[in-house]
């Protein structure tokens, strides 16, 4: 049998590396690419050009054969850089580029750390700067624990980050839309793994390594082949006109409360006097005549038709816990329920487009999320209940 070695593994890193960098710098079905999203990709190229010098250098000068301490120095140097990069790209993407200091000097920070402490071992001991000392051991175990904590401090912020942007789609569509950022969710649990597979993967020897070798490959190729979909599909471009609503709504409550605010004290009366009150009559008025069943409902077309600015919609339901998707799925729900009962010829089919979902398979999903049990089941019981 053809055995798989080390230099083996190290070649097919460079290549692959090599093939994704390609693909991030061709600009294919990229015309109507933003500026922050062109940013964003040139960062993930430059961190998979690291990549690249990386297993290169691993396979030229042989530097695993040579020793531990040889090779996780280069680990170090380029890993922590790379990750950073990776992390960054992603990060710009979520918060438009609005990142903080800590953002954009964490990574750089723990890569000079890490050097001054391997460079500072390494004059101590006395020794040739790539032999294996306790002094140097020591400083590689610590970098490790350094590139460790960096990468949690980004797996934090992209958490943040990620909650924000499946917050803003859920006020927004009138379905569904974690499909859209689930390669997003996966690639920050996937950078956090590799900051704990790294450590391992460098000082760590034996065949195993080479299925901790193979699952880092895989991550990196999965992350910057998902991160160029989601450039070139319409899940970018549908975050964004959420987003734009999102934003909409606070410079419209802004433009409300200013003349709110004149008016109160022009008339020395309260603010937003029986504000819940008009909306809930005004949301029910508008369930009443079943607007809420017509699928593909954004958010400002349902705020357009019953009547009441974007923001107060939002608002309205952030006072009752709910995002827009959620009060819309059990609106429809209830629905359901009311078409089971009454129509028991209906085929699922049926009542999932009268009732305003996608498919059966969405309303079958929530349903099941939400009841507890399926449609059949449900009206099975209703039925039964119902005859005795």
């Amino acid at each position: 049998p053809v055995m798989i070695t080390l230099q083996m593994m190290q070649f097919t890193a460079v290549v692959l590396m090599l093939l994704l960098t390609i693909k991030l710098m061709v600009p294919h079905k990229r015309r109507h690419e933003t500026q922050l999203a062109t940013h964003a990709r040139w960062l993930m190229a430059t961190a998979t050009t690291v990549l690249v010098v990386h297993f290169l250098l691993q396979l030229t000068l042989g530097l695993r054969v040579m020793g531990v301490t040889q090779s996780v120095m280069l680990n170090l140097t380029m890993l922590i850089p790379a990750s950073y990069l990776l992390s960054r790209a992603i990060l710009m993407l979520q918060l438009h580029g609005r990142l903080t200091r800590w953002d954009r000097w964490v990574g750089p920070l723990t890569w000079a750390v890490v050097m001054v402490m391997l460079a500072v071992a390494a004059a101590i001991d006395g020794q040739p700067l790539l032999s294996d000392t306790p002094e140097l051991r020591l400083a590689e175990n610590a970098g490790a624990l350094c590139y460790m904590f960096m990468q949690a401090y980004y797996t934090w912020r992209h958490t943040m980050a990620l909650r924000a942007m499946h917050r803003t789609l859920n006020d927004y569509y009138d379905r569904d839309t974690d499909g859209m950022l689930r390669w997003m969710q996966l690639s920050i649990v996937g950078l956090m793994l590799l900051a704990l597979m790294v450590p391992v993967a460098i000082f760590g020897s034996g065949p195993w390594m080479l299925i901790i070798a193979f699952a880092i490959y895989f991550f990196i190729f999965y992350l910057v082949d998902s991160f160029c979909y989601y450039l070139t599909s319409n899940a970018s471009a549908r975050m964004q006109e959420a987003e734009e609503n999102a934003n909409e709504e606070i410079e419209e409550q802004k433009q409300m409360y200013h003349v709110e605010q004149t008016a109160t004290k022009a008339d020395e009366r309260p603010i937003n006097n029986g504000f819940m009150q008009q909306v809930e009559q005004a949301v029910a008025a508008w369930t009443g005549r079943k607007g809420h069943l017509r699928s593909g409902i954004t958010q400002p077309i349902a705020a357009s038709e019953i009547g009441i600015p974007k923001y107060q919609l939002t608002a309205w339901l952030h006072s009752q816990g709910m995002t827009y998707n959620r009060w819309l799925a059990e609106l429809r729900i209830e629905e359901a329920k009311h078409v089971l009962s009454e129509h028991g010829d209906w085929n699922i089919d049926a009542v999932a487009d009268y009732c305003g979902f996608t498919d059966r398979t969405t309303l079958h999903r929530k349903f099941k999320e939400l009841v507890g049990m399926t449609p059949a089941e449900w009206q099975g019981q209703h039925v039964n209940i119902s005859h005795k």
